[in-house]
């Protein structure tokens, strides 16, 4: 069974980070490129960020994130990560980790994470 499972959601003040985690089961990790979702209250989901497979070398990044944000991998621990810095209140959203079969469409999500920034 694939299992998603997200962690590290908190709330924070504006300026401040955070890590999420994402450890994966019941599927060969390293063989799928995998992606950061995020659905703020109210509205439609939104791409954040994709890793391909092989990991560091390839990673894609929406333009409202990209020079905060990091995506990265781990394939010996099944893990995808997501480093936010400098969080702003419009990054507050519920943060899903999502497996790739295409570019820009999932077949497996996470359950969300929550991520709430405000002062």
């Amino acid at each position: 069974e694939v299992q998603l499972v997200e962690s590290g959601g908190d709330m924070v003040q504006p300026g401040g980070s955070l890590r999420l985690s994402c450890a994966a089961s019941g599927f060969s990790f390293s063989n799928y490129d995998m992606s950061w979702v995020r659905q703020a209250p109210g509205k439609g989901p939104e791409w954040v960020s994709r890793i391909i497979m092989g990991g560091g070398e390839r990673q894609y990044y929406a333009d409202s994130v990209r020079g905060r944000f990091t995506i990265s991998r781990d394939n010996a621990k099944n893990t995808l990560y997501l480093q936010m810095n400098s969080l702003k209140p419009e990054d507050t959203a519920l943060y899903y980790c999502a497996r790739d079969f295409r570019v820009g469409a999932y077949d497996y999500w996470g359950q969300g994470n929550q991520v709430t920034v405000s002062a």
